[in-house]
């Protein structure tokens, strides 16, 4: 990770505590000076990363911010079984490919598997890609966790893979992935009642949200919502894969694997981009 994409990202994490923690009426003067910076360069920095003011950024960061949008871009899943996995869908304005470990490879634990991985730069800091030769199967970020945690995390998934560091391999996914050129692809390796959570959840659009008892209901279980937000939050490919998306009914964020301040994040760089591809 470059050292100025870490420092960006670090500014962003502690603008989001302040935010969070701050009483109505945060100016922009009081949270340039609390991030140590001018109020210049505080906000070309905030425009640099969503491409809108801080003061529009930080609607996007609040509880109820979130309400309103559970309220107003609430995505009704379809049943499940209405998109097969061998399908294509538009996601983040790329093209995302993906197709399904079947369960009797699920099962070998990721043997005979080659998975390669490698270290990027991304909105939301670190990020860690692995990728089978049939497109990416993880993506993890390492800003919480730190690099260790988040490597450890998903080879866990699959402990009989053979591991090969190789970030050129996997680079036109992951540039894709962040909105640059390209087409991404992904290899779907979990459980099959993990495999139709995540896919539920690659049907929420991008700026919109549901719920985790909504899921339950689009995958036919609508009184797994326990299970349902276990398989959320193992979901191996963040932000493709977009679990960020789930809410609770009474709009709470809910937990997230990479840690809540990445949510955050996520929901408010989409919603921006939103907005400013809107009408």
């Amino acid at each position: 990770m470059s050292l100025t994409a870490a420092y960006h990202y670090q500014v962003m994490r502690r603008a989001l505590e302040t935010i969070d923690a701050a009483p109505p009426g945060l100016t922009l003067d009081d949270l340039a000076q609390q991030m140590q910076m001018s109020p210049t360069h505080f906000q070309r920095l905030f425009s640099q990363w969503v491409g809108i003011s801080p003061k529009k950024y930080q609607q996007y960061l609040t509880l109820d911010h979130a309400r309103s949008v559970l309220r107003a871009r609430f995505t009704m899943l379809e049943a499940a079984g209405e998109l097969g996995l061998s399908g294509t869908g538009r996601l983040h304005d790329l093209f995302v490919q993906w197709e399904a470990m079947t369960p009797g490879e699920f099962a070998k634990s990721g043997a005979g598997l080659t998975i390669r991985w490698g270290l990027f730069d991304s909105p939301f800091g670190e990020a860690l890609a692995m990728a089978t030769d049939r497109g990416l199967c993880g993506l993890a970020f390492t800003a919480e966790t730190g690099r260790a945690a988040a490597m450890e995390d998903l080879c866990a998934r699959w402990p009989q893979a053979n591991y090969l560091e190789a970030p050129q391999a996997l680079a036109p996914w992951v540039a894709a992935a962040f909105g640059q050129s390209g087409a991404t692809k992904l290899h779907m390796i979990g459980a099959p009642f993990q495999i139709k959570v995540w896919e539920a959840l690659m049907r929420i659009p991008s700026g919109h949200v549901t719920t985790y008892s909504e899921l339950a209901q689009s995958v036919g279980h609508p009184k797994a919502v326990r299970a349902v937000g276990t398989a959320v939050g193992r979901n191996p490919v963040s932000f493709l894969i977009p679990c960020h998306r789930a809410l609770r009914k009474s709009g709470a964020l809910g937990g997230y694997h990479w840690g809540l301040p990445v949510k955050r994040a996520m929901l408010a760089w989409e919603a921006a981009r939103e907005e400013a591809h809107s009408p």
